[in-house]
């Protein structure tokens, strides 16, 4: 479960490109490129394969991460800040916004541990409460 979570963290690597340069809105900016669709699936199956090496099932192991990339790009559409995400790269450079933003957006940076971002991730502890009791609630096998 952690490796699954670190793992939906990775689209927001793209914030190291401030370091260099990139702008925001470029294609490789932040809520750009690595928060597409094709970006997800791509990095999905190259995970399956590698997974294939350590003796995983490929494509549940290719599905599973896919999904857990794309999530956190449809996540971040339901945010109300930024410029959006760019689901289609690279056939499309439009950002796109879910029709609902529900999410505040978070500081990036250091500036995630203000009073601002502690208020950010307790809206989202609250919000996501309901499938975080699921998916730690015990469970009893049945004989």
């Amino acid at each position: 479960m952690m490796l699954w979570s670190g793992l939906s963290f990775l689209p927001d690597a793209d914030v190291v490109g401030f370091a260099l340069g990139v702008a925001y809105g470029d294609p490789w900016g932040h809520r750009g490129a690595t928060h597409s669709i094709a970006f997800s699936v791509g990095l999905g199956v190259s995970i399956g394969l590698f997974g294939a090496v350590a003796r995983w099932p490929v494509v549940r192991t290719a599905v599973t991460a896919s999904l857990v990339l794309v999530s956190h790009a449809l996540l971040d559409t339901l945010t109300d800040g930024g410029l959006g995400c760019a689901l289609l790269w690279p056939f499309d450079l439009t950002r796109y916004f879910a029709p609902w933003q529900l999410i505040p957006v978070a500081p990036i940076g250091p500036w995630f541990f203000s009073a601002r971002g502690m208020q950010v991730a307790l809206t989202e502890i609250m919000l996501f409460a309901p499938l975080l009791l699921y998916a730690l609630w015990p469970r009893t096998r049945r004989i």
